[in-house]
Parts: C-alpha cells; sequence; structure tokens
C-alpha cells in the first residue's frame, strides 16, 4: 500500500502491517507496541497451547466461568456457525487434535484410538459473559480466533486514527482505503511458489485454509468431527467477508460442510480448489482465475 509498515511474529506466523500514511519511527514503533501487546494478551486468554489460558482452563475441569469483555463476538460465532454447519464446526476439535497428536508438545503422535466428541451444547451451556461446562474436553478456537484477532488489531488502529491499513496475518488479510484495491495472489497449495489466480478487495477481508503446510502422517490440522480424518477431497478455500473472524471461521467449515447450508445464516463469497483443481465458487467472488 506504501506509506509505512512494520511486521512483528504472534499466533505462530508473521503478522504484516502496511499503511498507506508516512508516519514517523516513534509513532510506527508505539504503534507497533500497542498492536503486539494486545496480541500477547489475546493469545494468554485464547491459545489451547499455554497451560495459564482461560481456552485451557475450560479444557481441564467442569464449572462456570466469566468470560473476558472483547469474548462475546467470537463466543457468539462459534455456536452459531456450530448450528450452521450441524455441529461440525466446533471448539471441541481440539481434543481431536491434541489426540491426533497437534498438541502444546508438536509431538504429532497419535494417542490412541481418536473418538468422536459430543455435541458443543451438551457440554457448555452458553450465555455471555459466562459459559457453564459441563465436561472438560480440550477446546480450540484457532478456526477462527486469528480471523477475530485481526479485527480486533484493525480496530484498534481506527481508534488511534488510522483508517487506510492492510492487516496479512500468514495470508489472511484485512484491507481498508477509501481508494485502493488491494490484489492477493492464491497460492497453489501443490506449489507454493505459484499462484492459481488473483483475488481483489476493498474495505474486506479474505482468509484462506488449506492443510498443505501443517501435515503429518495421514492427517492435517482440519478435522471432520464426522469422519475422524482431514478431508482430502478438497485442497485450499479462500472466503472474502466483511470480517476477517467470519471470513476465517467459513473458509475452514467449507472443507466439511456445504456452502449453501452455511449461506443461510452468513454473508460471504467463496472459492474452493478440490483435490482435482476443480473449482467451485460463488457467483460474486472477485477472482481472477490463471
Amino acid at each position: 500500500m506504501g506509506g509505512s509498515s512494520f511486521d512483528f511474529l504472534a499466533t505462530g506466523t508473521k503478522w504484516q502491517f502496511d499503511f498507506a500514511e508516512d508516519f514517523s519511527v516513534a509513532k510506527l514503533e508505539m504503534i507497533r507496541t500497542i498492536l503486539s501487546n494486545r496480541a500477547e494478551d489475546f493469545e494468554s486468554i485464547y491459545s489451547r497451547f499455554r497451560e495459564d489460558s482461560l481456552i485451557s482452563k475450560i479444557s481441564q475441569k467442569s464449572g462456570e466461568f466469566a468470560l473476558p469483555e472483547d469474548s462475546e463476538k467470537l463466543f457468539d460465532f462459534y455456536f452459531r456457525l456450530n448450528k450452521f454447519t450441524n455441529g461440525k464446526f466446533t471448539p471441541l476439535v481440539g481434543e481431536l487434535l491434541n489426540m491426533a497428536g497437534y498438541d502444546k508438545e508438536y509431538s504429532f503422535i497419535t494417542k490412541g484410538v481418536l473418538e468422536h466428541m459430543p455435541d458443543l451444547e451438551s457440554v457448555a451451556e452458553y450465555k455471555f459473559p459466562t459459559i457453564n461446562v459441563k465436561e472438560p474436553l480440550k477446546w480450540d478456537l484457532g478456526a477462527a480466533g486469528k480471523g477475530y484477532l485481526i479485527d480486533l488489531l484493525g480496530k484498534l488502529l481506527e481508534e488511534n486514527g488510522i483508517s487506510e491499513y492492510c492487516i496479512d496475518a500468514g495470508g489472511d488479510m484485512l484491507q481498508k482505503s477509501k481508494t485502493k484495491v488491494l490484489r492477493v495472489g492464491l497460492e497453489n497449495p501443490k506449489n507454493f511458489e505459484q499462484v492459481i489466480g488473483v483475488a481483489e478487495i476493498k474495505n474486506q477481508s479474505i482468509c484462506g485454509s488449506s492443510g498443505s503446510r501443517r501435515q503429518w502422517g495421514n492427517f492435517h490440522h482440519i478435522f471432520d468431527i464426522n469422519s475422524l480424518q482431514s478431508p482430502t477431497d478438497i485442497l485450499s478455500t479462500w472466503v472474502v467477508a466483511e470480517s476477517a473472524m467470519v471470513a476465517d471461521g467459513i473458509a475452514t467449515s467449507l472443507f466439511f460442510s456445504k456452502p449453501v447450508d452455511i449461506k443461510r445464516g452468513f454473508d460471504f463469497e467463496y472459492l474452493i480448489l478440490n483435490s482435482d483443481f476443480t473449482v467451485e465458487r460463488s457467483k460474486y467472488f472477485p477472482v481472477e482465475l490463471f
């Protein structure tokens, strides 16, 4: 976008921030500190890889937990999308990921036989600002958590008087501009040096999901809780929405749920790259395919 930029590491990936304006070194450092501190606070609450996080505590014992003020949108989204995917989009996938070896130690060693997860609402009663956990199972909010953090940091930028920016968190992006359209390459999951097309967004988010980078054995980080397998019929998905949280979560959901079902509850455009390299996309997904 020109102007100024900086980056930092958070949520296990690189976060890149680009601004239309030329800011002084001092202002850039101030903004960077505000955003990186907010990202650290977010991980201390929502990361399943941290023993002291709220999500880890929810995973370890039953009982009623008070939720942070900023968590309402995230928990509302999880419980709502859970319904529109017939229970397949669930934070309880954390239990399966842990059993399959994607654990805090990154052992990537399967622990016994994978088991089917109960319905989310049978495990937890949620009414903000509390959640009552009836059965302690490992939770994971990674499918939409990074997208929600993108939204939160975008809001922080705007609260600090910055209205034109692009946030790129490991390929999941939120762009705001008065005049510029952002062109985003869609990575070929079979060849990271290539793109299969270019999408264009303006004042929107685009998020993608793929099992191509985090693989071990027969698994990748996306799980179908019904089959207890990582889907193989889809290589990658991309979603454009107003919110990065929505785009992020739905990009994962498209691996195991039909777009028509999810569209009953959410406004988004999508592109699905199947394993045979055929493409399914919504009418208004803004892309030029190669």
